[in-house]
């Protein structure tokens, strides 16, 4: 099924998109860093869990304005990626071998950000955005395909 009349809302749900992605990895850095909300798991952070919180704390407000949107999505997939393999993957299998699918290890929602922040690395970040705003991103798709 074909829903042609939809495609003129890509550029504003893109924004969305990526706002909501940003607000979702902006509460982990606060809660990791602030301790707001209080969470159990990040009662006493590890360095390595402040640096991600670090990260998700600063890329995430640039994602929700959409400034350097691409380079931010980048950055974020890669710790996504990297928090996958070193929190779900090999943390849990400490005392076995490694439990890689992702409903058994609890890395999910790691996977999902992962892909997502990909995807506006290479997407943009749509028409209702600060790199918009400076010109940095096409007004048609939101990203360098627009040019060509």
């Amino acid at each position: 099924m074909n829903f042609p009349y939809l495609s003129r809302y890509q550029p504003v749900l893109l924004s969305l998109f990526r706002f909501i992605t940003g607000l979702l990895l902006f509460q982990y850095g606060m809660t990791k860093l602030f301790h707001i909300p209080q969470v159990a798991m990040f009662a006493n952070p590890p360095p390595l869990i402040w640096t991600a919180g670090l990260i998700e704390l600063v890329l995430g407000a640039a994602l929700m304005i959409g400034l350097f949107t691409r380079l931010s999505a980048f950055i974020l997939s890669g710790e996504m990626a990297f928090a996958y393999f070193l929190g779900h993957v090999f943390h849990i299998s400490k005392e076995g071998p490694p439990v890689f699918l992702p409903l058994l290890n609890g890395g999910t929602a790691a996977i999902l950000f992962c892909f997502a922040c990909l995807y506006l690395a290479a997407a943009g970040g749509g028409v209702v955005s600060v790199d918009a705003l400076l010109g940095k991103e096409s007004e048609a798709t939101g990203g360098a395909f627009a040019r060509r």
